[in-house]
């Protein structure tokens, strides 16, 4: 029977398990801030037609049984630790892992960490942590990242975006398309504060956590109509990845790549895994 949610300690994760009964190979898909797992549907649709199943969560903070308090229990490592409890409840064994925004953190950090669940690794729109770090010290990144230290004040991303119709225009002067930003806004309407909490554990993070490097065939995806992610963080990717690695670079599409080029986006990951 396909998965409707799985378990962590206290907390439920609702789960999108999808595909073919009979399928081979699963693919992980981490979605970003401020999506949930819907976001993956048009990218989900071209895995399942090529033979293969799919596991779409809605993360720590997204689905209503897993919303802990405190900003602490957002850490990166406890993020990991959720998609590692996942893949082992699924049955799948080791999975091929794909991430958009914060969801390529998360990506890139379980390849890091837990290795043995990982076939390959796709990030989309967000380098290797370290590589993104890199360019906020030592590079053009910071300007465009300037909203992360925004969310670490109280309250105040909760009452610039906790008004629907105001988060849906933030999220299209961003990029997003109107009906995208729509569903996301209503999605998390009301519920906003665990999903930025992400944002708040950053300086909670164990020291080196994110300097891992992968040892899984890695591919990077970009759009250079990004507004939040520079190509420079994306070119410090080589120097954190010790297998095999591809950056492919979609022209004139905004950071919303699922949304926007899943078809584009499917063909890859799936030339990736093939």
């Amino acid at each position: 029977m396909p998965l409707t949610a799985f378990t962590r300690g206290a907390l439920r994760f609702d789960v999108t398990d999808r595909g073919p009964a009979d399928a081979d190979e699963t693919v992980l898909l981490l979605h970003g801030f401020p999506q949930t797992s819907a976001s993956w549907d048009p990218v989900a649709a071209h895995l399942h037609a090529a033979g293969l199943r799919t596991l779409a969560p809605d993360q720590r903070g997204y689905s209503p049984g897993a919303r802990p308090a405190g900003r602490s229990a957002y850490r990166l490592e406890h993020l990991v630790d959720d998609a590692a409890a996942l893949i082992e409840s699924s049955g799948a064994g080791s999975v091929h892992v794909v991430g958009h925004d914060w969801g390529a953190v998360v990506a890139w950090a379980l390849a890091a960490h837990r290795p043995e669940l990982v076939r390959t690794v796709t990030g989309v729109s967000v380098p290797h942590p370290a590589a993104f770090v890199r360019a906020l010290y030592a590079g053009p990144q910071l300007p465009h990242s300037w909203y992360i230290g925004a969310f670490q004040l109280p309250g105040l991303p909760e009452a610039l975006l906790g008004d629907e119709r105001r988060m849906a225009a933030v999220l299209q002067r961003g990029g997003q398309r109107r009906d995208a930003a729509r569903r996301d806004a209503a999605a998390l309407s009301g519920h906003l504060t665990g999903p930025v909490n992400w944002y708040r554990a950053l300086p909670f993070a164990a020291p080196g956590y994110t300097q891992r490097p992968v040892q899984r065939p890695a591919l990077q995806v970009w759009s250079d109509g990004d507004a939040f992610v520079t190509r420079a963080a994306i070119d410090n990717n080589p120097r954190f990845v010790r297998a095999p690695y591809r950056l492919e670079v979609l022209p004139g599409v905004s950071h919303w790549i699922p949304d926007e080029a899943p078809d584009e986006l499917a063909a890859m990951v799936l030339a990736h895994i093939g």
